[in-house]
């Protein structure tokens, strides 16, 4: 079975159809919407780009059906069109389009008779060519794109309806132009949510039926009628691509069973056995976007021809492509708005499929906050955070309350992490939803043009109200049988992680840096700032101070402040460059909008919020390159002034130091924090005080502070590096690894732990959960 699992995926390209054929063909569409929009004489309304979207869809399918040759007539469309001129082509196109969308019979006699050729077109129906649109006159050049740079040179017939779709909608659709870049998702990736969801499971039962000779033919059949009563819901398909390539699979296993029918002779003893089944009327879509309905409806129909034209080369005879008796239920309505029951009913629906789209919190605008909202108890804390995807995981758990429904999304990888675990999941949880599997963060790559992509981040998420027998957890390009997938997508308890204002153990409590709010006139001095104005004021060296942030704690970055808290006024008051500052200071808080800031304005010789810690402290940047398999902390003296992009831990030693760096703490960090993107977002609330510290006897304690001086030895022996270029996991040198993984066993050894991070984080959860 494994040739058909590569040609379900289309991984072996089965019929050509390359993801080339199907990007060259979505930029043929994208010259075309751009020549011909300028033609209309509002072409900012949208009942033009409505009209113009259709009218795209419709000519890509003429072109497809006639290379593909189920037009019957050998390059009609092309001999049809090329008979007109420019000036003809808008009447020539009204005319056609009218004569596909009728029965022969009530076809308008004049036009059969003025052009014979239009008898010669099927009737095509399926509504791809019933709505009046608006079409506007053709120049040459329009023409010609269509004749000449298509026709004359690529086939259509090639493309894959999946990955066309995709890049077929983002050059009409206004929203993803401006974006910048063609988008599609990619076939393999698809297949990562969809096989274990359902796939491979029918996989795995064809191959069982193969194998087992006796009643072969009954069981077959059996499976192939169970095929035709799956039905599938994807409330944000876009383009359609995740069910075009769902359908696309199924028919895939029904080619395969007709072929073994076929191979048998039980096709030829009961001719109705090669009926094709599996239909696209047991796919439903919800979408907001009027061009992306559009052109799902269309990736429909081509799927649906071109798996036609495999079952044709199966059974060896011809089937018939037109008219279009199926119709894919796709649904023009806002997914959080409309009520899903009344596109499928619950009771009907198999699987529901998806990639919702990914909002973050802060690019949300009010209406998809409003809708957020609605979905979830108001009083919800913390809604106002949650991604937008998380409204689709909400409407799904209220879907399948008391259905054997499982569904499947990709979502940013932000709602596994932070707080949209205990804002989303402790709601999920109350349903009583399961994840049965899940990848966990990977990059989603989905752009053309590999220099323009976005990178995003994803999880891919199975879940319903029940428990499969086996769950799997995926993980850079490994998969394992877990008993329990928990929200933080690793093997363990359902624990959910709150974040909370002191620490759950005596340890220091974490603060953040000071806060200048001076516009810069007290925080921000080069090194060659200070030596000039010392070079004038000797007695205002010892008025400066280190200041770092996290950029210059990583990168080496040498800055300093003026610190004057406690410093008696007649030290600096005839230095001038102070003073002025100082005034600078009084003006700029002075001006602000806001009140506090202003307040401020009363001691302009002091940072607005000074908490810098007045012996050694830890000193933990607020965000971080996820790359590092190590945060790089720091361990510094008070003399040092930290900013409020960092956070410390006053009073620490090299115990304290040890922990923080240790790889318990980091997987526990990278378990729970929020991310930019890939970049780690540490937060005193939500990790450092929810972290369970270990007890460690006198001896590990001892041992952990030997090995933390190590760490900052080894940083030492490279003075000239920065922190940067030590805590590259490529660049990292082997003494300052070594130094950690040292640190690391000694800090395990105090958890009780082995030096092996499998099953750190679950006894850090449980540890948790004991002392909450």
């Amino acid at each position: 079975m494994n040739h058909l699992i590569n040609e379900c995926k289309n991984l072996d390209y089965a019929m050509g159809r390359t993801n080339l054929s199907s990007i060259t063909a979505g930029k043929f569409a994208g010259r075309l919407y751009k020549a011909i929009l300028p033609q209309y004489a509002s072409p900012n309304s949208d009942v033009v780009h409505n009209s113009l979207n259709i009218l795209c869809v419709r000519i890509v399918f003429c072109l497809f059906a006639d290379t593909s040759q189920i037009f019957k007539t050998q390059r009609i469309f092309y001999t049809y069109l090329s008979s007109f001129s420019a000036a003809e082509a808008r009447v020539a196109l009204t005319n056609l389009f009218a004569i596909l969308s009728q029965k022969p019979a009530d076809r308008n006699p004049y036009l059969l008779k003025k052009f014979p050729i239009l008898a010669n077109f099927p009737y095509v129906d399926g509504g791809l060519f019933a709505e009046k649109i608006i079409i506007p006159n053709f120049t040459p050049a329009i023409l010609e794109i269509i004749l000449t740079e298509t026709l004359d040179t690529f086939c259509w017939k090639d493309i894959s309806a999946t990955i066309f779709s995709s890049v077929f909608e983002s050059t009409l659709n206004p929203k993803t132009q401006r974006r910048g870049g063609m988008h599609y998702t990619s076939i393999d990736n698809i297949h990562k949510a969809i096989d274990p969801l359902f796939l491979n499971a029918l996989y795995a039962q064809l191959t069982s039926i193969l194998e087992t000779p006796a009643a072969q033919t009954e069981a077959l059949i059996a499976f192939r009628d169970m095929l035709a009563t799956l039905k599938f819901l994807d409330p944000s398909c876009g383009s359609g691509n995740f069910l075009t390539q769902a359908y696309i699979s199924l028919r895939k296993l029904e080619n395969e069973v007709l072929k073994h029918l076929y191979e048998t002779n039980a096709i030829a003893a009961d001719a109705t056995l090669c009926v094709i089944k599996v239909s696209i009327s047991q796919f439903y879509g919800i979408e907001i976007d009027h061009t992306a309905v559009a052109v799902a409806k269309m990736a429909f129909w081509i799927a649906e021809i071109q798996m036609l034209q495999e079952t044709e080369d199966i059974i060896k005879s011809k089937l018939e492509f037109f008219p279009l008796k199926n119709t894919p239920n796709i649904v023009l309505a806002d997914a959080l708005a409309i009520n899903w029951k009344d596109v499928i009913a619950p009771d009907e629906c198999s699987y529901i499929i998806g990639n919702p789209p990914f909002v973050g919190a802060k690019l949300q605008t009010p209406a998809q906050k409003a809708a957020i909202t609605k979905i979830f108890d108001p009083a919800t804390k913390n809604l106002g955070n949650l991604d937008y995807v998380c409204g689709w995981f909400m409407k799904a758990a209220n879907f399948i309350i008391g259905t054997k429904i499982e569904c499947v999304f990709v979502a940013t990888n932000s709602i596994a992490q932070g707080e949209a675990i205990p804002t989303l999941w402790s709601h999920l949880l109350q349903k009583n939803i399961k994840i049965n599997f899940a990848y966990r963060s990977f990059a989603w790559k989905n752009n053309i043009d590999a220099d323009s992509q976005a990178q995003v981040y994803c999880v891919i998420i199975g879940f319903a109200t029940f428990d499969r027998q086996h769950k799997y957890l995926y993980h850079n390009g490994t998969s394992q049988i877990v008993s329990n997938i928990n929200p933080y997508l690793l093997e363990g308890g359902n624990t959910i992680i709150f974040k909370t204002a002191k620490p759950i153990c005596d340890v220091s409590t974490m603060l953040y840096g000071s806060q200048p709010n001076d516009g810069g006139f007290l925080s921000k001095y080069s090194a060659a700032e200070v030596a000039a104005i010392v070079a004038n004021y000797p007695s205002a060296k010892a008025l400066f101070r280190p200041f770092v942030g996290s950029t210059e704690f990583i990168n080496n970055k040498k800055r300093f402040c003026l610190w004057l808290d406690g410093v008696p006024p007649a030290t600096y008051a005839k230095i001038s460059p102070i003073m002025n500052a100082i005034q600078n200071v009084k003006a700029y808080r002075k001006s602000s909008s806001a009140l506090a800031t202003q307040n401020f304005a009363e001691t302009p010789y002091l940072f607005a919020g000074i908490r810098q810690p007045l012996s050694n402290y830890l000193l933990i940047p607020r965000t971080s390159s996820g790359n590092r398999s190590y945060i790089p902390i720091g361990y510094l003296s008070s003399n040092i002034i930290a900013s409020d992009s960092v956070f410390t831990v006053p009073n620490a030693t090299l115990y304290e130091f040890g922990v923080i760096t240790s790889s318990a703490h980091m997987n526990w960090m990278r378990t729970i924090c929020g991310r930019l993107k890939n970049d780690y977002r540490y937060s005193n609330t939500l990790i450092y005080n929810t972290f369970p510290w270990c007890t460690p006897t006198p001896s590990q304690r001892k041992q952990i502070e030997t090995t933390a001086a190590a760490i900052l030895a080894a940083r030492d022996a490279f003075p000239e590096a920065s922190l940067a270029e030590l805590y590259n996991d490529l660049t990292m040198p082997k003494a300052l690894l070594n130094a950690h993984q040292a640190n690391d066993a000694a800090v395990y050894a105090a958890y009780g732990l082995v030096n092996d991070t499998s099953n750190c984080v679950t006894h850090l959860l449980n540890l948790y959960s004991s002392k909450i």
